[in-house]
């Protein structure tokens, strides 16, 4: 008997600095950076408490290998065989059902977790996503505009109803917590009440193609006054955006053409944009092509008719089934870039 409650004694020790070890390492409860959202709180709770009980499971199993290897030894000169164990059925009981019991509280923990997260509020507002390689845009519908920044008020539910237009993405803010897969051919929901007004990033946290790395887009939690003015501001500018070029522009956030070609000269995946129309485009087979009205219709119509020297063949943009005004429109923005 003695043994066991040496053994109890040093298990509660060691339990007690894994766990402080961990925490001292960022593993206990500071691993995720700040929580900003009400669904953070469920989840981070059910992760210390996973943490406490991995520290103890630990310690139940690296303790008394450990005392066994030094108080039953074999001692120098012993040539006599061990003591000879029949088994002990209270023991086994024991370590049958305290995991069992472990198992069953963690899966009520983790169901009310769960709950938690996905609980709905009937005046949740509603936020259209659409993933694409490798960019996010956010189309607010009760206000008519399209935004490549995410804007939340705090303290109230969004929904965002969010689909890809391409391959699996996945929506993660780390400090939401939350992650949600973006599915090409259905609509995923993801529900959010953020609770800290800040600055953060959407990650797309599914391998996704070459850039995958860098599909980030901002996401800012505003008071209600903030968010309402950004929301005005937003109005405006879409209603000054009826011009052609306006309307070219914000089919190209919509389509996400931004994620691949920059409207001020700097490199991503596709050819920048910026003084692009009317400038000579040297082509991967060595020849010349002007960027013309016509050139650029049928690069939008059909990527891999003519590829520019220094991009991928074939290329990675996927072709867009696009209306001739809406070509028109992009090639009337894309004018304007210089």
């Amino acid at each position: 008997m003695g043994h066991f409650v040496i053994v109890g004694i040093l298990v509660i020790v060691m339990t007690v600095l894994t766990y402080l070890g961990l925490d001292a390492a960022g593993l206990a409860t500071q691993m995720n950076p700040v929580a900003a959202s009400a669904q953070a709180a469920p989840i981070d709770q059910l992760w210390h408490w996973e943490v406490i009980v991995v520290s103890f499971l630990f310690s139940l199993i690296v303790v008394p290998m450990m005392y066994s290897l030094v108080v039953f030894r074999q001692k120098k000169g012993e040539m006599k065989d061990g003591e000879h164990m029949e088994g002990n059925a209270t023991l086994e009981i024991a370590w049958t059902v305290v995991p069992l019991i472990i198992v069953v509280v963690f899966a009520y923990l983790g169901a009310y977790s769960l709950g938690e997260v996905r609980r709905v509020d009937p005046n949740a507002m509603v936020i259209n996503v659409r993933a694409q390689q490798f960019t996010w845009t956010f189309e607010y519908p009760e206000y008519g505009f399209i935004s490549t920044e995410l804007h939340l008020p705090v303290d109230r539910q969004v929904v965002l109803k969010m689909e890809s237009a391409d391959v699996i993405h996945s929506f993660w803010v780390p400090e939401f917590r939350v992650k949600q897969d973006v599915v090409p051919g259905r609509i995923t929901e993801y529900r959010i009440t953020p609770t800290l007004e800040g600055s953060y990033k959407v990650r797309c946290a599914e391998l996704c193609g070459t850039t995958h790395a860098y599909m980030e887009s901002p996401v800012v939690v505003n008071s209600q006054a903030e968010y309402d003015a950004w929301i005005v501001e937003q109005v405006k500018i879409a209603e000054e955006s009826k011009t052609p070029e306006g309307q070219g522009k914000v089919l190209a956030t919509k389509y996400g053409c931004i994620g691949c070609h920059s409207a001020d000269g700097s490199p991503l995946t596709g050819p920048t944009w910026f003084n692009l129309y009317g400038s000579d485009v040297k082509l991967a087979d060595g020849s010349t092509v002007a960027a013309d009205d016509a050139f650029l219709a049928e690069s939008i119509l059909d990527p891999n008719a003519k590829i520019v020297e220094g991009f991928p063949s074939p290329s990675v943009m996927p072709p867009y089934a696009l209306t001739d005004e809406e070509i028109t429109n992009l090639i009337a923005y894309i004018k304007t870039l210089k």
